[in-house]
C-alpha cells in the first residue's frame, strides 16, 4: 500500500472530503504487504509443486504482480495523485487478471485488492471496482472448478463486504478522531490566549493602580512637603544658618517628586504612553467598530495627573463599548472640556436609550461586562468628581465624568 503521511495529514483530515486519502498506520502497511506476498508465493508455489500446465506462466504472473505492486508502493506519486493510483491499480489489475486465468488460487489474491481500491480511488469508483474485482473472482473459481457450490459465490463477495466495512469503518473513525485532536488544540489554544489576555489585564490594572498609589501618597506628600519647606524659608530671618539647610531640603523633596511622577508616567496605560489624553481619545474613536464617533476638545488643555487622565479614558472606553454593544446607535461624540477649575468628559449617543430608574441591568453595570455605572461613578468620586447618566428609551444616553482640577498640580506649574 502506497505510503501516506500521518503527519502531514493530521491537521487538516477533519475537514477532508470523502475522496482524499486517510493516512494508513505502517502496521497496517506492512501486514498488507505481507499478505500479498504470501498469496502470490502461494500460488506459484502450488503450482510448480503440482507440475501444472501453465505453473510458469503462473510464476510469471506472479513475479510481475509482485513487482508492479512492489514499484507502486515506493513511487511517492501513487500516494499524492488520484491519477497515479488509477492507472498503477489498472496495471495491478491486469497482472492479477492473467494469474487468475492461469491458475485459480490467484482468486485469493482479490482480498488485497479490495483494500487497495477502496483507499486509494474516489468513493465514486471505488466501490463498483471492488464489485467488478468480486465478480472476476467468482468467474474464476466457476471456471477452474468443475462444480458450482454457494462458497463460490458467498466467499468472493464475502471478502469484498469484510473490506468495504473495514475500511468506510476505519475512515470514519480517523475523521472522527482528528475532529477531535483539532477542537482539543483549538481548546487548548483558546485557554493559552485567555490566559495571556487575563495576565495582561492583571497586568494593566496593577500598573494602574501602583500609578494611582504613588501619585495619592508619595507624590502628594512630597509636594506637600515641598510646600511647607518653602513656607518656613519665607519665615526665616536673613542670614538665618538654617537657611542652606531648608533649601537642599527643598531641593531633595523636588528631585524625588519629580523622580515619583517619572514611575508614574512610566505605570501609565498603554494608550497614554505615546500622547496626550486628547490624543488617546482620537484614536479610541477612530477605532469604533459600531456608530460613527466623533471627538471634540474644547478650552485650552492642561497637563493632568496620570490618576485623572486614566479615569478619563476608562470612562470613554467603557461608555463607547456599551454604546457599541448595546444603544444600536448611529452616532456617537465623545467630548472632552478643559474649565479653569474642572475637566470634564461626555459621551453622546443617538442609540435606543433605556430609564436609568427603571432598568436594574443597565444601573447595575451588567450591559458593559463588569466596569458598569457604578463602576464608573466610584471611579469619579474616588478623584472627588461626579458622575452623572441622562437617558430615556428612545432618545439616545448621555454620560458624564467631571473632575475637579488638583490645586496642587496648579500651584507646583507655577
Amino acid at each position: 500500500m502506497p505510503r501516506t503521511h500521518t503527519r502531514t495529514h493530521a491537521r487538516t483530515a477533519a475537514h477532508q472530503p470523502p475522496d482524499r486519502l486517510v493516512p494508513v498506520p505502517p502496521a497496517i502497511r506492512r501486514c498488507l504487504h505481507a499478505l500479498l506476498a504470501g498469496l502470490l508465493a502461494l500460488a506459484a508455489v502450488k503450482a510448480v509443486a503440482a507440475g501444472a500446465e501453465h505453473r510458469f506462466g503462473v510464476v510469471a504472473a506472479a513475479v510481475a504482480m509482485a513487482a508492479v505492486y512492489t514499484a507502486g508502493t515506493l513511487h511517492p506519486a501513487v500516494g499524492r495523485s488520484r491519477h497515479a493510483a488509477g492507472w498503477w491499480l489498472t496495471a495491478l489489475a491486469a497482472c492479477w487478471l492473467v494469474l487468475l486465468v492461469l491458475s485459480p488460487d490467484g482468486l485469493w489474491a482479490a482480498f488485497p485488492l479490495y483494500f487497495l481500491q477502496l483507499h486509494l480511488l474516489p468513493r465514486r469508483r471505488a466501490l463498483p471496482a471492488v464489485l467488478a474485482t468480486a465478480a472476476a473472482a467468482i468467474a474464476s473459481f466457476l471456471v477452474h472448478s468443475a462444480r458450482v457450490t454457494p462458497g463460490s459465490f458467498i466467499g468472493p463477495l464475502l471478502g469484498a463486504a469484510v473490506a468495504v466495512a473495514a475500511v468506510l469503518g476505519y475512515e470514519a473513525l480517523y475523521r472522527e478522531s482528528e475532529r477531535r485532536r483539532e477542537l482539543i488544540d483549538e481548546l487548548m489554544a483558546a485557554r493559552a490566549e485567555l490566559a495571556a489576555a487575563e495576565r495582561t489585564a492583571g497586568t494593566l490594572a496593577e500598573r494602574e493602580r501602583l500609578a494611582r498609589e504613588i501619585h495619592d501618597t508619595l507624590a502628594q506628600g512630597l509636594s506637600s512637603i515641598q510646600l511647607l519647606l518653602r513656607a518656613a524659608q519665607r519665615a526665616l530671618p536673613d542670614g538665618s544658618p538654617a537657611a542652606p539647610h531648608i533649601e537642599r531640603a527643598r531641593e531633595a523633596a523636588q528631585d524625588n517628586l519629580a523622580e515619583a511622577r517619572r514611575f508614574v508616567h512610566a505605570l501609565s496605560p498603554p494608550d497614554l504612553e505615546h500622547g496626550s489624553l486628547a490624543g488617546a481619545l482620537e484614536r479610541l474613536c477612530a477605532s469604533s467598530a459600531g456608530p460613527r464617533v466623533r471627538f471634540s476638545l474644547s478650552g485650552t488643555p492642561a497637563e493632568l495627573p496620570t490618576p485623572y487622565e486614566v479615569a478619563l479614558l476608562r470612562v470613554a472606553q467603557s461608555a463607547l463599548a456599551n454604546t457599541v454593544r448595546h444603544a444600536e446607535a448611529a452616532r456617537a461624540e465623545i467630548t472632552l472640556t478643559f474649565m479653569d477649575a474642572s475637566v470634564t468628559l461626555d459621551v453622546v449617543d443617538d442609540g435606543r436609550g433605556f430609564d436609568p430608574a427603571a432598568d436594574g441591568r443597565a444601573a447595575a453595570g451588567e450591559h458593559d461586562g463588569g466596569f458598569g455605572l457604578p463602576a464608573m461613578r466610584a471611579r469619579a468620586e474616588s478623584l472627588g468628581g461626579t458622575f452623572t447618566v441622562e437617558s430615556a428609551p428612545g432618545q439616545g444616553t448621555a454620560v458624564a465624568i467631571s473632575l475637579p482640577v488638583p490645586v496642587p498640580a496648579k500651584e507646583e506649574a507655577a
